[in-house]
């Protein structure tokens, strides 16, 4: 069976595997559940059975569902009929692809959403970088213009979790990753590609073990948001990829955007460009210009993503833990005039730090660096750039950086966590990371 799923009958009688049960996938089997499905669902997920099963005890007592947990998940998929995969699983991986080979049919989540969804207007949002706050920008436009919106996707809002109460009429704004989007078949409305950069091409996040094999592979995933449009449909790209997208000739409308320079609370130049992306969705919506402008001006922003925390004795203090590639570090720096107080490091993810330590010689003035995999060829690029070994300062934990921040400052001084690396080690995820620093400097 090698046929596209396009709605619930595709699935009766079927055996299914799960592949992961992450919040997109949990949402999903709720809704097969409450739609008295007929199939029998395998919850395939390599992390232990202990506490997993409390955890989902409510899913363990129905009769249709099993488990298949541990090392051995990925393996023997062939028996199954659909494989529904969640945005951590590798497409590469061996189990995957052999139960392509004997024709089970690989789908996802988000694939199924797109064809069940009761409207047509979906907003799809991708990029490398500002996809989440551009999708939540259009978000706050359409509510503020009394529009019935929902926003979810890879911003960590399961669209299941929402699709028994979408109208014909109701907008949809998804963030939409480069995994999500690998095998998609279907293409929304309105496509927006905010950017496109090199990420995404190890892998860094233990619990999302999934990378593209080159940047032609994290490009061609990244297309799917408009390779599936149809005449009438709308692509909005970012003026510096019209050469990439030309290339591929897409049958959707194109309108290439540079910055807008609008009221806004976000700090720096790359927000103007997502402002610029999100104001003309809002735009193709029908929404005023002067609701736009509203919005985008009350618009805060999103957490850990150049956030604003307080100023102490008149030095500022921002979260940019979601910074974690060098190109999102180097957007940071540039977003300041004022002197900086780097925080920075962390995690491996086979990052060219070349770029990023040339911004730093110009910009930052003392640099505090977490233990981590990553950071001593940080370190040692920083030396060979002269910085001064008196102004880098190695730490193994976020009370102690922004201490040693707080000791280095002066009046008028950026102290910035913008890591340029994945969090694992010292803290689980960039947002753990985000409010460990959060809580240090509250405390101050």
């Amino acid at each position: 069976m090698s046929s596209e799923i396009k709605n619930l009958k595709d699935l009766n009688e079927k055996n299914i595997a799960v592949l992961g049960l992450g919040i997109e996938n949990y949402a999903l089997v709720k809704y097969l559940l409450k739609k008295k499905v007929n199939c029998d669902i395998t919850i395939c997920d390599d992390r232990p059975a202990t506490e997993f099963l409390e955890k989902y005890n409510e899913l363990d007592k129905r009769k249709n569902i099993s488990w298949k947990l541990g090392e051995y998940a990925h393996e023997h998929l062939d028996g199954f009929d659909v494989l529904f995969r969640s945005p951590g699983w590798p497409i590469e991986e061996p189990g995957i692809q052999a139960a392509l080979k004997m024709g089970v049919a690989l789908t996802s989540s988000i694939k199924l959403f797109f064809y069940l969804c009761p409207t047509e207007k979906i907003i799809g949002v991708t990029g490398t970088k500002g996809k989440g706050t551009t999708a939540s920008i259009i978000y706050a436009i359409l509510k503020k213009a009394n529009k019935r919106a929902w926003l979810g996707g890879n911003i960590g809002v399961a669209p299941f979790s929402f699709i028994e109460q979408v109208k014909k009429t109701d907008w949809i704004i998804l963030e939409l990753s480069s995994f999500q989007l690998e095998d998609m078949t279907a293409s929304p409305r309105i496509a927006v590609m905010t950017n496109f950069a090199r990420e995404h091409l190890s892998s860094a996040d233990p619990d999302n073990p999934n990378c593209h094999k080159s940047m032609q592979a994290y490009w061609r995933a990244k297309a799917n948001i408009f390779k599936w449009q149809r005449q009438g449909d709308w692509l909005i790209a970012q003026k510096r990829l019209a050469i990439r997208i030309n290339k591929l000739k897409p049958r959707s409308k194109i309108i290439y955007f540079k910055k807008l320079y609008l009221e806004s609370k976000l700090q720096g130049e790359h927000n103007k460009e997502n402002i610029a992306a999100a104001a003309e969705v809002a735009g193709l919506a029908g929404i005023k210009q002067s609701v736009i402008k509203r919005s985008i001006a009350k618009f805060p922003g999103l957490e850990h993503r150049l956030e604003f925390v307080r100023r102490v004795k008149d030095i500022a203090y921002y979260n940019d833990s979601f910074a974690t590639t060098p190109d999102s570090a180097i957007t940071a720096l540039k977003s300041f005039s004022q002197p900086l107080i780097l925080l920075a490091g962390g995690a491996e993810k086979k990052s060219d730090f070349k770029r990023l330590v040339k911004i730093i010689k110009q910009r930052v003035k003392f640099i505090i660096l977490f233990k981590g995999e990553a950071t001593p060829r940080l370190q040692k690029l920083l030396r060979q750039k002269n910085f001064p070994k008196r102004n880098i300062k190695l730490v193994d934990s976020m009370r102690e950086a922004v201490a040693r921040a707080r000791e280095a400052a002066q009046t008028g001084d950026i102290i910035l966590l913008s890591p340029a690396c994945a969090s694992f080690g010292i803290f689980k995820n960039y947002k753990e990371r985000g409010e460990l620093f959060k809580q240090a400097v509250r405390k101050l």
